[in-house]
């Protein structure tokens, strides 16, 4: 059963704690996505909506140094590009409706994904309450939609795409909007 994601309390920049999970540290991820140690737990991220005009994100709840791993990602293997997949090869697709599929864009990310070795490497100091975000087109040659950035970096490109696609933006309707 997928979780929602969390909403945020207006106390703290990232606070959505379970209580019923108080006393140890409970995955992102349910029990069966994960193989071993390093993967994402409720200790150290949220999955929440924090940030006007972008949807849900992940979320820091303890600062991540430049040049480490992050953790390690999971999720099911798939034959197609959907919303909350990330690319593995021309054909094979990483479903993560759980953790990767929430990191937000950004065109100057703080992350990378290595799709390689399943990993999540931080490429600046990440700081508690930051999202964290990756450059959706480092992984991905077409995307599941494509969408305006809000990104507000100076290299911003402003229409997020694969790295293959030509930009579609979408017609204005009868209107003019």
């Amino acid at each position: 059963m997928r979780q929602e994601p969390h909403e945020l309390d207006s106390f703290s920049p990232v606070t959505a704690a379970r209580t019923d999970l108080a006393h140890r540290a409970p995955s992102v991820y349910p029990a069966h996505f994960m193989v071993g140690t390093g993967y994402p737990t409720e200790d150290d991220f949220v999955v929440a909506r924090q940030e006007l005009g972008k949807g849900y994100g992940v979320y820091a709840r303890r600062a991540f140094q430049r040049g480490y791993r992050v953790c390690r990602i999971s999720g099911t293997i798939v034959h197609e590009v959907m919303q909350h997949t990330l690319q593995i090869s021309s054909d094979a697709h990483l479903y993560d409706p759980y953790f990767t599929g929430f990191l937000l864009h950004a065109c100057d990310p703080n992350v990378f994904l290595d799709m390689g070795r399943f990993e999540l490497w931080a490429m600046k100091d990440i700081l508690p309450g930051q999202a964290l975000t990756m450059d959706y087109a480092s992984t991905e040659d077409y995307l599941f939609k494509q969408f305006p950035c809000l990104c507000g970096a100076p290299n911003c490109r402003k229409w997020i795409t694969g790295r293959r696609e030509p930009v579609r933006v979408p017609d204005l309707d009868a209107d003019g909007r």
